[in-house]
Protein backbone atom coordinates (compact mmCIF):
# COMPACT_ATOMS: atom_id res chain seq x y z
CA UNK A 1 0.00 0.00 0.00
CA UNK A 2 1.28 3.45 -0.89
CA UNK A 3 2.03 5.80 1.99
CA UNK A 4 0.47 8.74 0.21
CA UNK A 5 -2.19 9.45 -2.41
CA UNK A 6 -1.11 9.56 -6.04
CA UNK A 7 -3.55 12.39 -6.92
CA UNK A 8 -3.63 11.20 -10.54
CA UNK A 9 -0.26 12.76 -11.33
CA UNK A 10 3.30 11.64 -12.04
CA UNK A 11 5.68 11.90 -9.08
CA UNK A 12 7.38 15.16 -10.07
CA UNK A 13 4.09 16.97 -10.69
CA UNK A 14 2.56 15.59 -7.49
CA UNK A 15 5.51 16.74 -5.39
CA UNK A 16 5.42 20.17 -7.03
CA UNK A 17 1.69 20.56 -6.29
CA UNK A 18 2.16 19.50 -2.66
CA UNK A 19 5.16 21.83 -2.17
CA UNK A 20 3.24 24.70 -3.70
CA UNK A 21 0.18 24.13 -1.51
CA UNK A 22 2.24 23.69 1.67
CA UNK A 23 4.13 26.90 0.85
CA UNK A 24 0.84 28.76 0.33
CA UNK A 25 -0.58 27.39 3.58
CA UNK A 26 2.42 28.58 5.60
CA UNK A 27 2.51 31.95 3.82
CA UNK A 28 -1.20 32.84 3.98
CA UNK A 29 -2.22 30.51 6.86
CA UNK A 30 -5.44 29.65 4.98
CA UNK A 31 -6.03 28.03 1.58
CA UNK A 32 -8.87 26.41 -0.37
CA UNK A 33 -8.25 23.12 -2.20
CA UNK A 34 -9.73 19.68 -2.89
CA UNK A 35 -10.22 17.17 -0.09
CA UNK A 36 -7.67 14.61 -1.33
CA UNK A 37 -4.95 17.25 -1.67
CA UNK A 38 -5.88 18.75 1.68
CA UNK A 39 -5.43 15.45 3.50
CA UNK A 40 -1.89 15.15 2.12
CA UNK A 41 -1.03 18.77 2.85
CA UNK A 42 -2.36 18.52 6.39
CA UNK A 43 0.06 15.70 7.23
CA UNK A 44 3.03 17.54 5.73
CA UNK A 45 2.18 20.88 7.36
CA UNK A 46 1.63 19.23 10.75
CA UNK A 47 5.07 17.62 10.60
CA UNK A 48 6.75 20.92 9.61
CA UNK A 49 4.99 22.84 12.37
CA UNK A 50 5.81 20.19 14.97
CA UNK A 51 9.48 20.50 13.92
CA UNK A 52 9.21 24.27 14.40
CA UNK A 53 7.59 23.85 17.82
CA UNK A 54 10.27 21.41 18.92
CA UNK A 55 13.21 23.53 17.70
CA UNK A 56 11.94 27.12 18.10
CA UNK A 57 14.01 27.83 21.24
CA UNK A 58 17.01 25.66 20.39
CA UNK A 59 19.66 28.31 19.62
CA UNK A 60 22.38 30.31 21.33
CA UNK A 61 23.64 33.86 20.78
CA UNK A 62 27.18 34.88 20.02
CA UNK A 63 28.94 38.23 19.77
CA UNK A 64 30.16 39.02 16.27
CA UNK A 65 31.93 42.04 14.82
CA UNK A 66 29.99 43.84 12.13
CA UNK A 67 31.61 46.42 9.88
CA UNK A 68 29.32 48.99 8.28
CA UNK A 69 29.78 52.17 6.29
CA UNK A 70 29.44 55.51 8.07
CA UNK A 71 26.52 57.49 6.64
CA UNK A 72 26.05 61.26 6.58
CA UNK A 73 22.77 63.08 7.35
CA UNK A 74 21.46 62.47 3.81
CA UNK A 75 22.14 58.72 3.99
CA UNK A 76 25.17 58.74 1.68
CA UNK A 77 28.41 56.94 2.50
CA UNK A 78 31.20 59.10 3.93
CA UNK A 79 34.50 58.88 2.07
CA UNK A 80 37.99 60.13 2.74
CA UNK A 81 40.95 60.56 0.40
CA UNK A 82 44.05 58.43 0.74
CA UNK A 83 47.34 58.30 -1.11
CA UNK A 84 48.89 55.10 -2.41
CA UNK A 85 52.60 54.25 -2.46
CA UNK A 86 52.77 55.61 -6.01
CA UNK A 87 51.35 58.99 -4.93
CA UNK A 88 47.98 58.29 -6.54
CA UNK A 89 44.96 59.51 -4.58
CA UNK A 90 41.77 57.51 -4.20
CA UNK A 91 38.62 57.61 -2.09
CA UNK A 92 37.93 55.11 0.68
CA UNK A 93 34.58 54.58 2.40
CA UNK A 94 34.79 55.22 6.13
CA UNK A 95 33.75 52.19 8.16
CA UNK A 96 32.84 51.57 11.78
CA UNK A 97 32.95 48.30 13.67
CA UNK A 98 30.24 47.25 16.10
CA UNK A 99 29.72 44.11 18.09
CA UNK A 100 26.25 42.56 17.85
CA UNK A 101 24.62 39.52 19.36
CA UNK A 102 23.69 37.08 16.57
CA UNK A 103 21.64 33.91 17.01
CA UNK A 104 23.44 30.66 16.19
CA UNK A 105 21.41 27.52 15.47
CA UNK A 106 22.17 24.27 17.22
CA UNK A 107 22.80 21.27 14.91
CA UNK A 108 19.30 19.84 15.40
CA UNK A 109 17.68 23.22 14.65
CA UNK A 110 19.80 23.56 11.51
CA UNK A 111 18.70 20.08 10.41
CA UNK A 112 15.06 21.05 11.03
CA UNK A 113 15.54 24.21 8.94
CA UNK A 114 16.94 22.15 6.07
CA UNK A 115 14.00 19.76 6.26
CA UNK A 116 11.63 22.73 6.07
CA UNK A 117 13.51 24.21 3.14
CA UNK A 118 13.07 20.94 1.24
CA UNK A 119 9.27 21.39 1.42
CA UNK A 120 8.93 25.16 1.00
CA UNK A 121 9.44 27.25 -2.12
CA UNK A 122 10.98 30.73 -2.03
CA UNK A 123 8.27 33.38 -2.18
CA UNK A 124 8.03 37.15 -2.59
CA UNK A 125 5.53 39.62 -1.20
CA UNK A 126 3.58 42.23 -3.20
CA UNK A 127 6.57 44.60 -3.19
CA UNK A 128 8.92 41.96 -4.62
CA UNK A 129 10.83 41.40 -1.36
CA UNK A 130 11.77 37.85 -0.41
CA UNK A 131 9.84 36.25 2.44
CA UNK A 132 11.70 33.64 4.45
CA UNK A 133 9.01 31.12 5.36
CA UNK A 134 11.41 29.01 7.43
CA UNK A 135 12.00 32.02 9.68
CA UNK A 136 8.24 32.57 9.85
CA UNK A 137 7.80 28.95 10.97
CA UNK A 138 10.59 29.16 13.55
CA UNK A 139 9.95 32.68 14.88
CA UNK A 140 6.16 33.13 14.65
CA UNK A 141 4.30 29.87 14.17
CA UNK A 142 6.47 27.62 16.37
CA UNK A 143 6.29 29.81 19.51
CA UNK A 144 2.54 30.34 18.95
CA UNK A 145 1.89 26.60 19.39
CA UNK A 146 4.64 25.91 21.93
CA UNK A 147 2.53 27.44 24.69
CA UNK A 148 -0.38 25.08 23.91
CA UNK A 149 1.66 21.89 24.57
CA UNK A 150 0.49 20.16 21.41
CA UNK A 151 2.36 17.67 19.28
CA UNK A 152 0.03 17.64 16.27
CA UNK A 153 -3.28 18.98 15.01
CA UNK A 154 -2.07 22.43 13.97
CA UNK A 155 -4.12 22.48 10.76
CA UNK A 156 -7.93 22.52 10.62
CA UNK A 157 -9.96 21.34 7.63
CA UNK A 158 -13.48 22.60 6.82
CA UNK A 159 -15.64 21.12 4.07
CA UNK A 160 -17.28 23.79 1.92
CA UNK A 161 -19.15 21.61 -0.57
CA UNK A 162 -18.63 20.40 -4.11
CA UNK A 163 -16.84 22.49 -6.71
CA UNK A 164 -18.96 23.71 -9.59
CA UNK A 165 -17.88 21.99 -12.78
CA UNK A 166 -16.43 18.66 -11.68
CA UNK A 167 -18.14 18.28 -8.28
CA UNK A 168 -14.84 17.69 -6.46
CA UNK A 169 -15.28 18.01 -2.70
CA UNK A 170 -13.66 21.32 -1.67
CA UNK A 171 -12.21 22.17 1.73
CA UNK A 172 -10.59 25.12 3.49
CA UNK A 173 -7.31 24.40 5.27
CA UNK A 174 -6.20 26.84 7.94
CA UNK A 175 -3.76 27.02 10.79
CA UNK A 176 -5.55 26.86 14.13
CA UNK A 177 -5.49 30.25 15.90
CA UNK A 178 -6.54 29.10 19.41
Amino acid sequence: MAWQRKLGRPTDQRKAILRNLVTSLIQYERIETTEARAKEIKAIADSLISLAVKECDNFTTRQTKVSSAVLDSKGKKMTKSKKSKNDNSYDVVEREEKTEMKPVDSPSRLHARRQMISWLYKVKDEDGKNINLVNKLMDEIGPRYKEKNRTSGFVRMYRIGPRRGDAAEMVVLELIKD
